[in-house]
């Protein structure tokens, strides 16, 4: 049951004071003299670790991790004292404040449950505010304003990773009501976070809206202009009701269960099986071993198509019915060879081949010829479109097999200057 109640300047508790962030400097305590044991120790441990090399990719992905961590790196992150502590619980959970001995406060803050709680299970961290916090509220799953916060964070990769801008992200699923929304605007003024909302009912968005301004906390509603804007357009009133809202039937409709066919299709067509079937398949993708023809069939499935995947490997005849069905239908995937070699390495360590099947599967003369044996298929049916996927994330080759798919299907393809995409 959704439940709402009008937000006014009266009834809004004051703005919470902002927690400071404890400089980390002020943990430090005096050194104690070290001996002349101490000192010896100590200069050859750091003349060893002067001589030991590390790669440049490790020390990205060590400092990638610490980002999403919401660690400042090179330095090591506040740990909660045993000293005395003051305890404030709410249903959100818990915030420490307190001193470490030394004069200097300790915070906890909190953080969604890992374990996927959801509709006000919280647990919480311990974590210094090194870097800036978004809060993503959504009163149904949350996928939409997820994927909306990650697609923004994506134009700044190289202020996240490269420059150490550490982005805190937490999810609120399932916020129906705004006693749990208050909770979390809250917290987010004592972090000094920003908080992203897709909020369907207009009166607990406004509320949300008149929170955030009251508290000075940065705020976006990703749902409401789109809807008021399609609203205008169409002449009609929205329901202002949740996707999953009790008051919709929509949630298992005849599109879900279109997606759950797609998906069992898909998975028995995996890898060749079954070609009798491939006349069945809306999508039919070819290519080498490793260039991502499952992932890619599993995640069109996931929107509803159904999709075939068919291996070519030198010297074993291509079933007959992948050249009798529908060319138009067929979509043939290609690899960079040096991307395909680090790739079958990488798996046939894992499968822990011998030398000899490792060598007619990842050396890089067996994966040429095997690539030129694909290509000249390739060239024989000239209808097939060739995508490239080296590079590329499953969303970004999704994205451009539909493309193709849909302006074939309905005759609107514009002329192409390349058969590669």
């Amino acid at each position: 049951m959704i439940s709402s109640s009008t937000l006014t300047l009266s009834n809004i508790p004051k703005s919470p004071s902002p927690t400071n962030n404890p400089p980390l400097s002020d943990h430090k305590t005096a050194p104690s003299s070290p001996t002349a044991s101490d000192s010896s120790s100590s200069s050859s441990a750091e003349s060893q670790s002067r001589r030991i090399k590390t790669s440049p990719q490790l020390n990205r992905w060590s400092r990638a991790r610490a980002i999403r961590s919401g660690r400042k790196l090179g330095r090591p992150p506040v740990q909660p004292s045993s000293g005395e502590m003051n305890h404030s619980d709410s249903s959100l959970g818990v915030i420490i404040e307190g001193s470490s001995g030394d004069g200097s406060e300790q915070y906890q803050t909190l953080s969604p449950r890992s374990d996927g709680g959801r509709g006000g299970e919280y647990v919480t961290d311990a974590a210094v505010f090194a870097g800036k916090s978004i809060y993503m509220v959504s009163d149904g799953t949350g996928w939409t304003v997820e994927h909306a916060v990650n697609a923004a964070l994506g134009q700044f990769d190289y202020c996240l990773v490269d420059r150490v801008c550490a982005v805190n992200t937490h999810l609120f699923s399932g916020i129906d009501d705004v006693e749990r929304l208050m909770e979390i605007i809250a917290q987010a003024a004592k972090e000094g976070a920003m908080l992203v909302y897709t909020l369907a009912d207009p009166s607990i968005a406004e509320t949300a809206r008149q929170a955030c301004t009251l508290w000075n906390v940065t705020s976006l509603d990703v749902l409401g202009p789109i809807t008021e804007s399609i609203a205008a357009h169409l002449g009609v009133t929205p329901s202002g009701l949740p996707r999953w809202a009790p008051g919709r039937k929509v949630s298992l409709g005849e599109d879900y269960f279109q997606r759950i066919e797609a998906i069992e299709f898909t998975i028995k067509q995996d890898d060749g099986a079954l070609p009798e079937n491939l006349h069945k398949a809306d999508i039919v993708l070819a290519g080498v071993s490793r260039t991502g023809k499952t992932p890619l069939s599993i995640y069109l499935a996931q929107k509803g198509y159904k999709v075939a995947n068919v291996p070519i490997v030198m010297g074993l005849d291509l079933p007959s019915a992948l050249f009798e069905v529908d060319p138009e239908k067929v979509f043939a995937l290609t690899i960079n060879p040096v991307v395909l070699q680090a790739i079958r390495r990488a798996r046939a360590k894992s499968l822990g081949f011998d030398d000899e099947l490792r060598n007619n599967y990842s050396e890089m003369d067996h994966v040429k010829r095997e690539l030129e044996f694909a290509s000249r298929i390739f060239q024989r049916n000239p209808v097939w479109p060739v995508i490239e996927v080296s590079g590329k994330a499953i969303e970004e080759s999704a994205a451009i097999v539909l493309r193709l798919y849909h302006d074939r299907k309905n005759r609107c393809s514009m002329p192409r200057i390349s058969r590669r995409y």
